[in-house]
C-alpha cells in the first residue's frame, strides 16, 4: 500500500466514545480544505464513529487501516460547499422518560448500538445488541412500525443511528441521551 501522506496525526490512543470524535472535531477546524487528518485510535467503536460523523456533515472518510490494535482512520476536510451542517435526529428522550416507558409496559424496542463489549457487561434488559456499524446489515432485524429508543454510552453513536434508520423509514425512532453512561435502570450482564 502506498504511503499516505497526512496534514496532521491526532492521537486518540484509549479514548473511548465519543472523545476521539470530539478531539477529530477540534482538529478538523485547523485544517484546510483538502487536507488530510490521521486519527489513531483503540477503540474498536471509534471506525464507525468516524465514518457515522463524516458522512453526516460532508467530510470524506477515506478509509482505516490497522496496526496492531491501533486502528488509523484518515479524513479529507472537505471544503465549505461540501460540508453540511452536522444534523442531530430531533427526537430525543432522556433516560428517565425510557425507564417510566418501560415500568409502564409499553410495548417498545431498545436498540443498544454499542460494541458487542460494552452490551456484554452492562445493559439493559431485553435491549437488542446490533452495534452501529453492522445496523445497515442487520436492518431487517427491526420492525418499521415499532416504536425504537437507541441508546449508546452518551447519545453520540444512537443520535447517528437515529438519523440512518430515519432515512430507512422509521418512523418511530428516538435517541436516549445521555444514555448507559447514566443509566440508573435495571441493568443485566455476562457474570
Amino acid at each position: 500500500m502506498p504511503d499516505i501522506k497526512v496534514n496532521q496525526t491526532l492521537d486518540c490512543k484509549g479514548l473511548a466514545c465519543p472523545m476521539p470524535i470530539v478531539k477529530t472535531k477540534k482538529a478538523m477546524d485547523q485544517l484546510q480544505p483538502g487536507q488530510v487528518i490521521e486519527v489513531q485510535a483503540t477503540d474498536k467503536g471509534s471506525l464507525a464513529d468516524i465514518q457515522g460523523w463524516a458522512k453526516n456533515t460532508g467530510h470524506q472518510y477515506l478509509g482505516t487501516t490497522e496496526e496492531g490494535d491501533v486502528l488509523k482512520h484518515f479524513i479529507r476536510k472537505s471544503s465549505p460547499n461540501e460540508v453540511k451542517e452536522e444534523k442531530k435526529h430531533p427526537h430525543v428522550v432522556s433516560n428517565e422518560e425510557l425507564h417510566q416507558i418501560m415500568a409502564s409496559n409499553s410495548k417498545t424496542t431498545v436498540l443498544d448500538v454499542r460494541e458487542p463489549a460494552e452490551y456484554a457487561f452492562n445493559r439493559i434488559p431485553g435491549a437488542i445488541s446490533i452495534p452501529l456499524g453492522d445496523l445497515e446489515s442487520r436492518l431487517d432485524e427491526l420492525n418499521r412500525e415499532d416504536d425504537i429508543h437507541v441508546i449508546c454510552r452518551t447519545g453520540a453513536r444512537s443520535d447517528l443511528a437515529c438519523q440512518w434508520l430515519a432515512e430507512q423509514g422509521f418512523k418511530k425512532v428516538k435517541n436516549v441521551e445521555p444514555g448507559m453512561s447514566e443509566w440508573t435502570g435495571t441493568t443485566e450482564g455476562n457474570h
